[in-house]
């Protein structure tokens, strides 16, 4: 059976419009029979993929000035607005049934999953242009950086594309190969995508229900813990405690060395509460610190960028404050 459905497949593919032919030299074809392998996509069936695939240099040109090279007080303000806050309260209102459901079956709260598809794509309205075969493609086979990486995002979407029964160019997503309201790249479409409206589809580009339980399942999947802290600010002049400071994600102190150097919480923290002391550019000239804790570093899990993190939450913050059910 699964010789025939790969036959198939690959047949679809040739019968389908091909972009400009990719050129397969021996060290791309090298890297397909490593990934058919390792994905257990057949050898021909990536390499038609190839051959419909083009490289955009534009592609290469997005990755290498991402937003979270910004400053935080340049980035902040790119997601963390009135508009955004206003655009969130009407999603959470269209879809509240849904959120509270996700929030109940997942235990993460509707704010935090409306914030990450804000940021994503300002709740589903900008999702990406690029095609999708061409961002991973490009990425995958034409910047050595992270080839490796996108070669086998390449391979899954192949596989994602088969088993949703999509035409390879027909879908689009962002620069770096990702979709729908969530923005998944196409393995985490594979592992964490669910079919949360119960259709018999696991549909996150096209459907909000689906891409709402599929956000609070990644998440969930990735240990959310549900009604712990995130961060807070911390304002402090000591010069011992701020040179404990860092731009980590990761959680690397325990709560009583900073406690014990003078940092202190609104929260009730076990002296073992694993937590990190983050800096971030508040002026040109001028750091802001904030304490940050495990569900911080389950938000730099969607997007490793502990500027990420700090926008989803305060823009969950001011969701959470301007909702009015």
């Amino acid at each position: 059976m699964r010789k025939r459905f790969w036959a198939l497949a690959a047949a679809s593919l040739l019968l389908g419009q091909s972009a400009v032919a990719a050129t397969i030299d021996d060290t791309t074809l090298a890297r397909l029979k490593a990934l058919s392998e390792q994905t257990q996509v057949p050898l021909k069936v990536l390499r038609d993929a190839v051959s419909q695939a083009k490289k955009v240099p534009s592609v290469i040109e997005a990755i290498n000035r991402p937003y979270e090279a910004k400053p935080w007080y340049s980035y902040q303000k790119l997601f963390v607005t009135d508009s955004r806050i206003e655009q969130g309260v009407k999603f959470w209102k269209e879809h509240a049934k849904t959120l509270a459901r996700a929030e109940q079956t997942y235990q993460v709260p509707a704010q935090i999953i409306v914030a990450i598809i804000g940021v994503e794509t300002r709740y589903g309205k900008f999702a990406g242009q690029y095609p999708v075969l061409d961002s991973l493609y490009t990425l995958g086979f034409h910047y050595p950086r992270r080839g490796k990486f996108f070669s086998r995002e390449f391979a899954s979407f192949v596989k994602l594309s088969h088993q949703q029964g999509w035409d390879l160019r027909s879908v689009k997503g962002s620069y770096a190969g990702a979709m729908g309201y969530g923005q998944f790249i196409p393995s985490s479409y594979l592992h964490y995508a669910v079919d949360f409206d119960n259709d018999g589809k696991r549909d996150i580009i096209h459907n909000p229900v689906d891409a709402i339980g599929s956000v609070a399942n990644y998440f969930h999947q990735h240990h959310w813990q549900y009604q712990q802290p995130v961060t807070e600010p911390l304002t402090t002049t000591n010069p011992q405690l701020a040179k404990l400071a860092n731009r980590k994600r990761e959680t690397p102190y325990q709560w009583s060395q900073l406690n014990e150097d003078g940092a202190t919480s609104e929260q009730k923290l076990a002296p073992t509460t694993a937590v990190n002391l983050l800096a971030l550019k508040t002026q040109a000239d001028q750091d802001g610190y904030w304490l940050t804790f495990h569900n911080f570093y389950v938000i730099t899990r969607y997007n490793t960028s502990p500027l990420y993190a700090m926008a989803v939450y305060q823009l969950s913050q001011k969701l959470k404050h301007a909702y009015k059910p």
